[in-house]
């Protein structure tokens, strides 16, 4: 596994560190995907996670997805499977659509059916609030299990779950991320997006199955012009 690029000094060893979290905190480790979060870097940040075998790529803006997506089109090697993570805009679907892989944050049916029109059959994720916190996105748990019913009548994958963890201690997490397995479980939802790079162990431990990483494997990241 090598930076290609240079750009990300010590990647490999952040890489090789996260794994060892992901080892120590999960009960089924073969069973986490590991998603490089490469918002806010270029498309070097793409390029240096595929080199070492982080294919599932996530974006939180569409169009650092968009222009990202455009310049390794024509790299050799596998290419990105992209993940959208960020607030679902139906302006924004039709420039998505053709390069997604799967839409985390969905949270009202009008947002799956924009996409489901310009993508039948795509896969998307349920964005649960966990948090209760003003702008940060998602359905209340007690709405969950009426979204995904009405989500699963449109042209829909609805693969699984996602959720943001609060601010503060990892610990806190935890109550909302069990409440998420539960109804993941209940709902026979097989992905449960939840942890980052703080909060990864807990999440993992209340049975995760893919955990959305960028600052633990490409460092702090600049600030957005």
């Amino acid at each position: 596994m090598t930076d290609v690029t240079g750009a990300f000094p010590g990647f490999d060893e952040r890489l090789a560190g996260v794994r060892s979290r992901i080892e120590a905190a999960s009960p089924d480790p073969t069973a986490v995907t590991l998603m490089a979060v490469t918002k806010g870097f270029g498309p070097e940040a793409v390029r240096t996670a595929v080199a070492a075998g982080l294919t599932v790529v996530g974006e939180n803006y569409a169009d650092e997805l968009v222009a990202k997506a455009h310049a390794v089109a024509d790299d050799p090697g596998p290419a990105p499977q992209w993940h959208f993570l960020g607030a679902i805009q139906r302006n924004k679907v039709p420039r998505l659509a053709p390069l997604v892989a799967c839409w985390q944050g969905v949270a009202r049916v009008a947002e799956g059916r924009a996409i489901a029109t310009r993508r039948p059959g795509a896969r998307i994720l349920v964005q649960v609030d966990v948090a209760g916190l003003p702008g940060r996105g998602g359905v209340p748990v007690a709405e969950v299990a009426d979204l995904v019913t009405a989500l699963r009548g449109e042209d829909l994958d609805v693969a699984g779950l996602m959720a943001v963890g609060p601010p503060g201690p990892p610990e806190d997490a935890r109550p909302g991320f069990r409440e998420v397995r539960c109804l993941a479980d209940d709902l026979d939802l097989v992905v449960r997006s939840m942890g980052m790079t703080d909060d990864l162990e807990v999440a993992l431990s209340e049975g995760s199955t893919m955990i959305r990483v960028g600052r633990a494997l490409f460092g702090e990241r600049p600030p957005r012009a």
